[in-house]
């Protein structure tokens, strides 16, 4: 700009006020991600506000699978059964691992993660059981707050591929929600096997 302002110096203030719009006008006309001018702006205000977006539900996933990473804890902590108690840890480290993958994902972004995922959160949004805090729970009863606890994240994925994601993004949270389904189906299947025998 004081370029432009000392190569009109001298000059007449009509020719100075024209070499001044000519200069606003090129300032306008700049290109933005390979566009040109206002049009340029406008795009990249929606490249923006959609990236928000993006990274909003991708941090409601992280919320998600560290729910879960808490929830599978707590369950591996509750039982006695030596085999559920290595399936709840190894799905705790699933979830774990599901969770890091998306606070990349928004990093990447340029969006700020979310760490989140506590027993208090994860009992709000449906996870913990508030009967996980008193009195000793057969195994049965974990595996069917666990079943429960993967119905939360099934919804919880499917509702973010419902949103308009990009390929890349799409492909991680299907993969990620495939994951999900397995191991619900697993869990139910066991909590079936450990169901009380009827008289």
């Amino acid at each position: 700009m004081r370029r432009v302002c000392t190569l009109v110096r001298g000059v007449g203030r009509s020719r100075f006020r024209s070499s001044w719009h000519g200069c606003c006008v090129s300032l306008l006309d700049r290109t933005v991600h390979g566009k040109r001018g206002p049009r340029a702006i406008f795009v990249h205000s929606q490249e923006v506000h959609m990236s928000t977006n993006i990274v909003s539900v991708l941090n409601d996933l992280v919320e998600t699978s560290k729910d879960g990473e808490k929830g599978f804890m707590k369950a591996a902590e509750d039982t006695k059964d030596p085999t559920l108690k290595q399936l709840f840890n190894g799905r705790a480290e699933d979830c774990a691992r599901g969770a890091h993958e998306l606070q990349d994902v928004v990093q990447r972004l340029g969006g700020k993660p979310h760490t989140g995922g506590t027993v208090g959160g994860a009992l709000h949004r449906g996870w913990v059981d508030v009967k996980s805090a008193v009195a000793h729970r057969t195994d049965h009863a974990i595996l069917s707050e666990c079943e429960r606890g993967e119905d939360v994240a099934k919804k919880n994925y499917r509702d973010a591929l419902d949103k308009e994601l990009p390929a890349d993004v799409r492909a991680i949270v299907e993969r990620q929600y495939q994951g999900v389904i397995e191991n619900h189906d697993r869990i139910r299947d066991l909590r079936d096997q450990y169901a009380p025998a009827k008289p």
